[in-house]
């Protein structure tokens, strides 16, 4: 969504326009269930979450800064929703409902079933290690390499200095290739 259009609809939102969040929520809904759902491992709970997000966020929006982008800003109140999920629910991290679908590797049409057949091993693969890495580091490869975010974006999303953002990605890029490694030796010698 376009800046100026997003700060638009904010600025309508905080005038007691509330039909115009709606848009709001239509924009980050994909990506934020998404990450709710990395994050707290179960499609229902991130469902929960990220409607408590916008719901968190609605309320808040008198506070926000229009100079501000939305998008950080709401992803870093629907991170904080799923920790305290995750706090209060004890739950834990799992990925198998995860699919290659998610990860929204497509084929070229003209490649062929081949070419087909090698996305869909190399996105299940990907998930493989992505299950086996720790949560700080899945959580900021979703948002850097799924989701696009820029490192300052990064920075205020996961509350931390903008150079923790370089290295926490350079070591979780790391220990993903080091599990990808892992996961083609053993696939080789089967």
């Amino acid at each position: 969504m376009k800046v100026d259009l997003e700060r638009e609809l904010i600025h309508k939102c905080k005038a007691g326009q509330t039909r115009f969040y709606e848009p709001l929520v239509r924009a980050y809904e994909p990506s934020g269930i998404r990450l709710a759902f990395v994050l707290l491992g179960n499609i229902n709970d991130a469902q929960d979450a990220l409607q408590e997000a916008f719901i968190k966020a609605y309320r808040s929006l008198s506070q926000f800064d229009l100079e501000r982008s939305f998008g950080p800003w709401f992803f870093q109140i629907l991170r904080n929703q799923c920790r305290d999920m995750l706090r209060d629910r004890k739950s834990h991290v799992s990925l198998e409902e995860l699919n290659q679908e998610d990860l929204k590797i497509t084929a070229n049409i003209e490649a062929g079933p081949e070419r087909d057949y090698e996305c869909n091993a190399t996105a299940e693969q990907l998930w493989k290690g992505l299950r086996r890495i720790g949560e700080e580091h899945r959580e900021i490869l979703i948002l850097k390499e799924l989701e696009g975010f820029r490192y300052a974006e990064l920075a205020s999303i996961l509350n931390i200095p903008k150079g923790t953002v370089a290295s926490r990605l350079y070591h979780a890029r790391r220990a993903l290739r080091e599990i990808l490694l892992g996961l083609r030796v053993k696939t080789e010698h089967e």
